[in-house]
Protein backbone atom coordinates (compact mmCIF):
# COMPACT_ATOMS: atom_id res chain seq x y z
CA UNK A 1 0.00 0.00 0.00
CA UNK A 2 1.84 3.42 -1.03
CA UNK A 3 1.51 6.55 0.97
CA UNK A 4 -1.90 8.31 -0.77
CA UNK A 5 -3.60 4.76 0.12
CA UNK A 6 -2.60 4.87 3.66
CA UNK A 7 -3.25 8.61 3.77
CA UNK A 8 -6.59 7.66 2.66
CA UNK A 9 -7.24 4.47 4.62
CA UNK A 10 -6.23 6.61 7.23
CA UNK A 11 -8.54 9.64 6.55
CA UNK A 12 -10.97 7.51 6.66
CA UNK A 13 -10.65 6.02 9.86
CA UNK A 14 -10.66 9.69 10.94
CA UNK A 15 -13.82 10.26 9.74
CA UNK A 16 -15.60 7.46 11.37
CA UNK A 17 -14.61 8.62 14.65
CA UNK A 18 -15.68 12.41 13.99
CA UNK A 19 -18.87 10.95 12.79
CA UNK A 20 -20.19 9.91 16.38
CA UNK A 21 -19.35 13.99 17.48
CA UNK A 22 -22.47 15.25 16.86
CA UNK A 23 -25.25 12.47 18.15
CA UNK A 24 -23.17 12.28 20.92
CA UNK A 25 -22.59 16.02 21.91
CA UNK A 26 -26.38 16.15 21.32
CA UNK A 27 -27.30 13.55 24.07
CA UNK A 28 -23.88 15.03 26.21
CA UNK A 29 -25.27 18.84 26.16
CA UNK A 30 -28.99 17.57 27.53
CA UNK A 31 -27.59 17.20 30.88
CA UNK A 32 -24.09 19.64 30.66
CA UNK A 33 -23.57 23.38 29.87
CA UNK A 34 -22.89 23.17 26.01
CA UNK A 35 -19.26 25.33 26.97
CA UNK A 36 -18.76 23.07 29.30
CA UNK A 37 -18.54 20.17 27.29
CA UNK A 38 -17.14 22.18 23.99
CA UNK A 39 -14.05 23.32 25.80
CA UNK A 40 -13.55 20.50 28.82
CA UNK A 41 -13.59 18.05 26.14
CA UNK A 42 -9.72 19.59 25.04
CA UNK A 43 -8.93 19.55 28.46
CA UNK A 44 -9.83 16.12 29.09
CA UNK A 45 -7.25 15.53 26.04
CA UNK A 46 -4.94 17.98 27.15
CA UNK A 47 -4.19 15.88 30.42
CA UNK A 48 -3.68 12.43 28.05
CA UNK A 49 -1.35 14.42 25.33
CA UNK A 50 0.79 15.74 27.80
CA UNK A 51 2.12 13.44 29.61
CA UNK A 52 2.25 11.00 26.29
CA UNK A 53 4.54 14.17 25.03
CA UNK A 54 6.80 13.69 27.88
CA UNK A 55 7.36 9.67 28.09
CA UNK A 56 7.79 9.68 24.42
CA UNK A 57 10.93 12.49 24.71
CA UNK A 58 8.88 14.65 22.12
CA UNK A 59 11.07 17.39 20.63
CA UNK A 60 9.56 21.10 21.74
CA UNK A 61 8.24 22.98 18.80
CA UNK A 62 10.15 25.71 17.57
CA UNK A 63 8.72 29.39 17.14
CA UNK A 64 7.29 29.09 13.86
CA UNK A 65 5.85 25.66 14.64
CA UNK A 66 4.50 27.30 17.46
CA UNK A 67 2.63 29.85 15.45
CA UNK A 68 0.96 27.27 13.14
CA UNK A 69 0.05 25.12 16.37
CA UNK A 70 -1.94 28.49 17.57
CA UNK A 71 -3.83 28.17 14.49
CA UNK A 72 -4.57 24.83 14.44
CA UNK A 73 -5.86 25.33 18.11
CA UNK A 74 -7.86 28.03 16.84
CA UNK A 75 -9.85 26.03 14.41
CA UNK A 76 -9.95 22.47 16.10
CA UNK A 77 -9.99 23.28 20.03
CA UNK A 78 -12.26 26.38 20.35
CA UNK A 79 -13.90 27.20 16.94
CA UNK A 80 -15.08 24.42 15.90
CA UNK A 81 -16.03 22.03 19.10
CA UNK A 82 -17.65 25.37 20.81
CA UNK A 83 -19.42 26.32 17.67
CA UNK A 84 -20.43 23.10 17.01
CA UNK A 85 -21.53 22.38 20.48
CA UNK A 86 -23.62 25.11 21.52
CA UNK A 87 -25.39 24.22 17.32
CA UNK A 88 -26.18 20.64 18.76
CA UNK A 89 -28.52 22.49 21.41
CA UNK A 90 -30.97 23.29 18.97
CA UNK A 91 -30.02 21.75 15.93
CA UNK A 92 -31.04 17.99 15.06
CA UNK A 93 -27.66 15.97 14.64
CA UNK A 94 -28.94 14.73 10.81
CA UNK A 95 -29.31 18.63 10.23
CA UNK A 96 -25.86 19.37 11.51
CA UNK A 97 -24.12 16.68 9.12
CA UNK A 98 -25.70 17.94 5.98
CA UNK A 99 -23.90 22.06 6.80
CA UNK A 100 -21.09 20.58 7.15
CA UNK A 101 -20.84 18.68 4.19
CA UNK A 102 -19.58 21.73 3.32
CA UNK A 103 -16.01 20.98 5.18
CA UNK A 104 -14.69 19.06 2.36
CA UNK A 105 -14.38 21.85 0.22
CA UNK A 106 -13.59 24.46 2.95
CA UNK A 107 -10.34 22.10 3.79
CA UNK A 108 -9.17 22.12 0.04
CA UNK A 109 -9.73 26.06 -0.29
CA UNK A 110 -7.56 26.15 3.19
CA UNK A 111 -5.05 23.73 1.57
CA UNK A 112 -4.45 26.45 -0.75
CA UNK A 113 -3.50 28.87 1.89
CA UNK A 114 -1.65 26.95 4.33
CA UNK A 115 -0.60 23.66 3.20
CA UNK A 116 0.76 25.31 0.04
CA UNK A 117 -1.35 22.72 -2.04
CA UNK A 118 -2.65 23.61 -5.75
CA UNK A 119 -5.37 21.40 -6.61
CA UNK A 120 -6.10 20.99 -10.43
CA UNK A 121 -9.30 22.05 -12.04
CA UNK A 122 -10.67 18.16 -12.54
CA UNK A 123 -10.55 18.13 -8.57
CA UNK A 124 -12.32 21.35 -7.91
CA UNK A 125 -15.06 19.73 -10.46
CA UNK A 126 -15.12 16.53 -8.54
CA UNK A 127 -14.85 18.40 -5.38
CA UNK A 128 -18.18 20.32 -6.52
CA UNK A 129 -19.84 17.61 -7.46
CA UNK A 130 -19.51 15.34 -4.69
CA UNK A 131 -20.49 18.12 -2.62
CA UNK A 132 -23.57 18.78 -4.38
CA UNK A 133 -24.54 15.65 -4.25
CA UNK A 134 -25.14 15.60 -0.60
CA UNK A 135 -26.81 18.89 -0.71
CA UNK A 136 -29.44 17.23 -3.79
CA UNK A 137 -29.39 13.89 -1.07
CA UNK A 138 -30.69 17.07 1.75
CA UNK A 139 -32.65 18.79 -0.92
CA UNK A 140 -34.92 15.55 -1.85
CA UNK A 141 -34.73 14.14 1.81
CA UNK A 142 -36.04 17.29 3.60
CA UNK A 143 -32.85 17.91 5.35
CA UNK A 144 -32.58 21.53 4.11
CA UNK A 145 -34.90 23.34 6.70
CA UNK A 146 -33.29 26.28 8.51
CA UNK A 147 -32.50 26.58 11.68
CA UNK A 148 -30.72 29.27 14.32
CA UNK A 149 -27.56 27.46 14.51
CA UNK A 150 -27.13 27.29 10.93
CA UNK A 151 -25.04 30.28 10.75
CA UNK A 152 -22.84 28.65 14.08
CA UNK A 153 -22.19 25.67 11.77
CA UNK A 154 -21.08 27.46 8.91
CA UNK A 155 -18.47 28.91 11.34
CA UNK A 156 -17.57 26.15 12.74
CA UNK A 157 -17.01 24.36 9.29
CA UNK A 158 -14.39 27.44 8.54
CA UNK A 159 -12.83 26.95 11.96
CA UNK A 160 -12.45 23.30 11.60
CA UNK A 161 -10.93 23.24 7.60
CA UNK A 162 -8.51 26.18 8.64
CA UNK A 163 -7.40 23.67 11.80
CA UNK A 164 -7.08 20.75 9.37
CA UNK A 165 -5.20 22.58 6.63
CA UNK A 166 -2.41 23.74 9.33
CA UNK A 167 -2.58 20.12 10.89
CA UNK A 168 -1.85 18.39 7.46
CA UNK A 169 0.53 20.37 6.77
CA UNK A 170 2.64 20.45 10.10
CA UNK A 171 2.16 16.69 10.87
CA UNK A 172 4.94 16.44 7.63
CA UNK A 173 7.34 18.01 10.14
CA UNK A 174 6.30 16.45 13.47
CA UNK A 175 3.86 13.96 13.07
CA UNK A 176 0.29 13.45 13.42
CA UNK A 177 -0.16 12.70 16.65
CA UNK A 178 2.43 14.89 17.94
CA UNK A 179 0.89 17.62 16.26
CA UNK A 180 -2.55 17.25 17.86
CA UNK A 181 -0.69 16.86 21.01
CA UNK A 182 1.13 20.18 20.87
CA UNK A 183 -1.86 21.95 20.48
CA UNK A 184 -3.70 20.78 23.31
CA UNK A 185 -0.86 21.65 25.41
CA UNK A 186 -0.11 24.80 23.79
CA UNK A 187 -4.35 25.57 24.41
CA UNK A 188 -3.98 24.25 28.02
CA UNK A 189 -3.67 27.54 29.92
CA UNK A 190 -6.94 29.16 28.08
CA UNK A 191 -8.76 25.72 28.14
CA UNK A 192 -8.05 24.67 31.73
CA UNK A 193 -9.37 27.95 33.44
CA UNK A 194 -12.34 27.69 31.48
CA UNK A 195 -13.44 24.31 31.86
CA UNK A 196 -13.62 25.31 35.93
CA UNK A 197 -15.54 28.31 35.62
CA UNK A 198 -17.66 26.43 33.28
CA UNK A 199 -18.24 23.22 35.50
CA UNK A 200 -20.05 25.12 37.94
CA UNK A 201 -23.35 23.95 36.62
CA UNK A 202 -22.34 20.50 37.17
CA UNK A 203 -24.90 19.14 39.71
CA UNK A 204 -23.58 15.60 40.54
CA UNK A 205 -26.77 14.13 39.20
CA UNK A 206 -25.74 13.82 35.84
CA UNK A 207 -25.77 10.39 33.88
CA UNK A 208 -23.41 7.78 33.13
CA UNK A 209 -24.92 7.77 29.39
CA UNK A 210 -23.78 11.74 29.42
CA UNK A 211 -20.07 11.30 30.63
CA UNK A 212 -19.54 8.78 28.51
CA UNK A 213 -20.37 10.76 25.94
CA UNK A 214 -18.43 13.62 27.39
CA UNK A 215 -15.81 11.06 27.43
CA UNK A 216 -15.58 9.88 23.94
CA UNK A 217 -15.77 13.30 22.71
CA UNK A 218 -12.45 14.15 24.64
CA UNK A 219 -10.69 11.11 24.17
CA UNK A 220 -11.87 9.74 20.66
CA UNK A 221 -13.48 12.70 18.65
CA UNK A 222 -10.56 15.43 20.35
CA UNK A 223 -7.46 13.02 20.74
CA UNK A 224 -7.10 9.55 19.01
CA UNK A 225 -9.42 10.33 15.94
CA UNK A 226 -6.42 13.50 15.36
CA UNK A 227 -4.26 11.03 15.30
CA UNK A 228 -5.10 9.17 12.41
CA UNK A 229 -6.98 12.37 10.64
CA UNK A 230 -3.92 14.07 10.50
CA UNK A 231 -1.70 11.04 9.52
CA UNK A 232 -3.87 10.67 6.43
CA UNK A 233 -3.43 14.60 5.63
CA UNK A 234 0.10 14.16 5.73
CA UNK A 235 0.43 11.37 3.78
CA UNK A 236 -2.63 11.75 1.24
CA UNK A 237 -2.61 15.46 0.90
CA UNK A 238 -4.80 18.07 2.57
CA UNK A 239 -6.72 18.39 -0.07
CA UNK A 240 -7.51 14.64 -1.63
CA UNK A 241 -7.77 13.27 1.52
CA UNK A 242 -10.13 16.33 3.38
CA UNK A 243 -12.59 15.10 0.27
CA UNK A 244 -13.28 11.57 2.25
CA UNK A 245 -14.87 14.01 4.38
CA UNK A 246 -17.97 13.83 2.31
CA UNK A 247 -18.90 10.41 3.69
CA UNK A 248 -19.11 11.76 6.96
CA UNK A 249 -22.45 13.65 6.30
CA UNK A 250 -24.33 9.56 5.84
CA UNK A 251 -22.38 7.87 8.54
CA UNK A 252 -23.13 10.74 11.07
CA UNK A 253 -26.98 10.16 9.88
CA UNK A 254 -26.20 6.50 10.21
CA UNK A 255 -25.41 6.98 13.65
CA UNK A 256 -27.98 9.72 14.79
CA UNK A 257 -30.84 6.91 13.50
CA UNK A 258 -29.07 4.40 15.93
CA UNK A 259 -28.55 6.81 19.23
CA UNK A 260 -30.95 9.30 18.84
CA UNK A 261 -33.62 8.17 16.86
CA UNK A 262 -33.87 10.68 14.48
CA UNK A 263 -34.67 9.69 10.72
CA UNK A 264 -32.69 7.99 7.99
CA UNK A 265 -34.49 7.17 4.77
CA UNK A 266 -33.46 4.02 2.26
CA UNK A 267 -31.96 6.67 -0.78
CA UNK A 268 -28.82 7.34 1.89
CA UNK A 269 -27.00 4.24 1.01
CA UNK A 270 -27.68 5.64 -2.85
CA UNK A 271 -26.22 8.83 -2.64
CA UNK A 272 -23.24 7.83 -0.25
CA UNK A 273 -22.46 5.44 -2.74
CA UNK A 274 -22.36 8.40 -5.45
CA UNK A 275 -20.41 10.81 -3.07
CA UNK A 276 -17.83 7.41 -3.00
CA UNK A 277 -17.18 8.18 -6.82
CA UNK A 278 -17.13 11.65 -6.62
CA UNK A 279 -13.83 11.00 -3.54
CA UNK A 280 -12.26 7.97 -6.13
CA UNK A 281 -11.81 10.06 -9.03
CA UNK A 282 -11.46 12.70 -6.85
CA UNK A 283 -8.34 10.52 -5.41
CA UNK A 284 -6.85 10.47 -9.29
CA UNK A 285 -6.96 14.19 -10.32
CA UNK A 286 -3.94 15.58 -9.71
CA UNK A 287 -3.19 18.05 -6.28
CA UNK A 288 0.51 20.18 -6.38
CA UNK A 289 2.01 19.48 -3.01
CA UNK A 290 4.20 22.04 -1.90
Amino acid sequence: MNSISRGYLLGFIGVAVFSLTLPLTRLAVREFDPLFVSVGRTVVAALVAMPLLLLTKQPRPDRADVKKLLIIAAGVIFGFPILSTIAMKTAPASHGSVVLALLPLGTAFMSTIFAGEKPSRVFWLWSLLGSSTVIVYALWDGGVALHGADSLLVLAVIAAAMGYAAGGQLSRKLGGWQVICWALVVALPVTLPLTWYFSSGITGHESVAAWACFGYLGLISQLLGFFAWNNGLALGGVAKVGQVQLLQTFMTQVAAYFILSEALTVRSLFFASLVAVCVWFGRKAQVKRA
